[in-house]
């Protein structure tokens, strides 16, 4: 694999045991990938995220309060994210979002979580890493608020369907691509991809989740955005080298900390 290979950027690295967490990153280098980003899903984790990400010069982190765990979200915790914030390996602010088919957190609490979470990216400058699963509604009507136009932010995990990325596009935000492109039912996914403009496009794994043809139904691992990478570039015309370097461009430009 070529030396300027995809960057996974999205990868939950910290629901690994930690000798698993080596492994997976060994295996992922040995592919080509060439860095790699650990989202958050509560608080309690950071400190945790934080040191696996010092002890490696190709691992950044985002750090927030997923929709699923929002109910834990206490007075206090906007500071003590902006403090956790301040270490150089914490580029983004996630992953945070809305996620209507579980409502694992009441949907009040989800929006309200969200909005304190955007409003200290957007007073940070940093970039959020947002979740959107069945609440296409209630996301846009979240990033057509005035408090956040100059949120800078990327779907993870887009499945969103073509109307919803069309006005993300529009509005400047970046698409994250997972393993759902791969999969044979998944028009909704790659009918976006033709909108993509290259500067807009990541590549990522959700490890443990959503391993793409041909490892769909085992575990995720960061190695197989190799897959999801070269899925892109058959899909867009383009080749895996330029897959690769479009998206780390996009990656290093969204999340400009990392450099």
């Amino acid at each position: 694999m070529n030396l300027a290979g995809p960057i996974d950027s999205h990868c939950h690295l910290q629901s690994l045991p930690p000798d698993e967490r080596e492994r997976a990153l060994d295996a992922a280098r040995a592919r080509g990938v060439r860095g790699f980003l650990v989202p958050a899903i509560r608080l309690a984790e950071a400190d945790d995220i934080l040191a696996f990400c010092h002890r490696h010069p190709d691992v950044w982190c985002a750090l927030g309060v997923h929709p699923h765990e929002a109910g834990t979200w206490q007075p206090g915790d906007r500071e003590r994210l902006r403090g956790l914030l301040s270490d150089p390996k914490a580029v983004a602010v996630g992953e945070c979002g809305l996620d209507f088919y579980y409502d694992h957190s009441p949907r009040d609490v989800q929006g309200r979580v969200l909005r304190e979470q955007w409003e200290l990216a957007v007073e940070l400058g940093l970039p959020v890493v947002v979740h959107n699963r069945d609440s296409n509604e209630a996301m846009l009507a979240a990033v057509r608020e005035p408090a956040f136009r100059d949120l800078q932010a990327d779907f993870h995990s887009f499945a969103g369907g073509r109307t919803m990325g069309e006005e993300l596009i529009a509005r400047g935000f970046t698409l994250g691509l997972s393993g759902m492109i791969t999969f044979p039912k998944a028009d909704n996914v790659r009918e976006v991809i033709p909108l993509l403009p290259p500067d807009r496009c990541l590549v990522e794994t959700d490890t443990p989740y959503l391993a793409p043809l041909p490892y769909r139904g085992k575990p995720n691992r960061p190695a197989y955005v190799v897959e999801i990478a070269a899925r892109l570039a058959e899909e867009t015309g383009v080749s895996f080298e330029q897959v690769c370097r479009r998206t780390g461009e996009s990656f290093f430009r969204l999340f400009h900390k990392a450099l």
